[in-house]
Formats: structure tokens, sequence, C-alpha cells
């Protein structure tokens, strides 16, 4: 299943993070990813209940934590962001090849034709955090040349780390030339034409392109049993 493949990339995005805040803010794949990161191969990673709450188990999407593991008010979410240790997945309406994201307004600022979140946190999140984004939709409409408005940072404008984009089709890093977008892997079932016909700028494509990681039994377990049993995923992921 899409879905399944989708909510391991964006876990993976989490290995090697340790003691920080996971926190996937981009729909319930984010979610999934983080939760999934601590139960498998990250088991230090700090998951919140998307309030204020530290969980101290991991309770499936939509349920309240049974254990509680601390309290998290603003001022030390706030603290958190501010010191590098939080790790964000985002969304997007816009992303360019440096990952410089929108998430404001459509169109010319001074009269957009849609006006959308406002920057938000995003600002702060990209200088000073590992980040990564989750794109559903991966289109010419979403990977842009130029976002209409800078919210989030790309790499050409002083983002701390950006770490990967995860679509439905394929995941992509920072990793080309002066810090450009890089097809990183493609979906099974996905070709790497696919992913340049649905992306609006040249990406940088290495000689040999992997397949994205399939679940491995024991995640597809945890997906199915634990963290996902109303199976929520495929709605945001079909196929």
């Amino acid at each position: 299943m899409r879905a399944d493949v989708c909510v391991v990339a964006c876990a993976e995005a989490f290995r090697g993070d340790g003691e920080v805040l996971a926190a996937g803010i981009g729909g319930a794949i984010t979610v999934l990813g983080a939760r999934l990161a601590r139960l498998t191969f990250e088991p230090d990673l700090l998951t919140h209940d998307g309030v204020c709450l530290l969980t101290g188990d991991v309770p499936a999407l939509g349920e309240a934590p049974r254990v509680v593991e601390g309290w998290l008010p603003f001022r030390d979410h706030l603290w958190l962001v501010l010191h590098g240790r939080r790790h964000v997945m985002l969304g997007a309406s816009q992303i360019d090849r440096y990952g410089n994201t929108n998430i404001s307004a459509i169109g010319d600022w001074s009269r957009p034709k849609a006006q959308l979140l406002g920057v938000r946190g995003a600002p702060g999140n990209t200088r000073c955090n590992p980040t990564s984004y989750w794109i559903p939709r991966h289109s010419p409409r979403v990977f842009v040349p130029q976002v209409d408005v800078v919210s989030g940072l790309g790499t050409d404008r002083g983002a701390h780390e950006l770490r990967r984009v995860v679509t439905d089709l394929a995941v992509l890093d920072f990793q080309g030339e002066g810090g450009r977008m890089r097809l990183a892997s493609v979906h099974p079932g996905v070709s790497v034409q696919d992913v340049v016909a649905a992306t609006g700028f040249e990406l940088e494509i290495p000689a040999q392109v992997p397949e994205s990681r399939e679940p491995t039994a024991e995640e597809l377990r945890i997906l199915d049993e634990i963290l996902d049993p109303a199976g929520t995923r495929a709605r945001e992921v079909p196929g």
C-alpha cells in the first residue's frame, strides 16, 4: 500500500535524531511516521499529543495517551524550538528547488488570489531546527520555480537543516549542488519520469535512483494493530 511506504519514509526522516521533540503536523502520515520511528529504531524520541502533553506511551491516531510523560506548555515548546531540540515535519502549499516554502498566500502579495494560513512558525522552525516536509499530492502546482511568499526558509536563505521532502511519489533531499533539491528515491510503482513530470523545476537526479523501502512485517503490524487500526493513512494516500 502506497500509504505504508509514505509513513515509513516519514519515519526515516527522524532516524538518528535521538532525544528531540518529533513533531508531525502536516497530516496523519507525519504523525504516524514520528510515532512509528519511536516504536522501532528511535525509542528516545519525544512525542506529544498535538496539544501540550508528552506521551509516555504511543497511542493510536485520535486517541489520548494512557501514560503521560510530562507537560509541555507553549513556553517550553518554544524553548525547544529556539534551541534546536525539535524536528518538525510540515506541509507546504508551494516549495521550490531550495526548499523555500509557502503557506501564506497564492499570487501577488499586494493582491493574492488565495489567503492561506500565514507564515505562522515556519521562519523560526526552519532557522533553528531540522525541518522536513510531507506533500501528499506531488504536482507542478506545489513544486514551483519560485514560491509566491517565503514562509519557511530554504537552503539559499539560511535554513538550519532541511532533512527531506516526502511525497506520494518519492523522497527528495537537498544534497544537490548548492543545496538544491535532489531525487533520493521513488516509491514502488513510480518512475523517475513520473516525478520529473510532476515537478515544476529541474531536479538533480543521480545516475541510480533507488526505490523507497517498504515497511517490514513488524512495522506493518505496529501500524495495523497499534497506531492506525482504523486505516486513516489509506484515506490520505489512496492506492
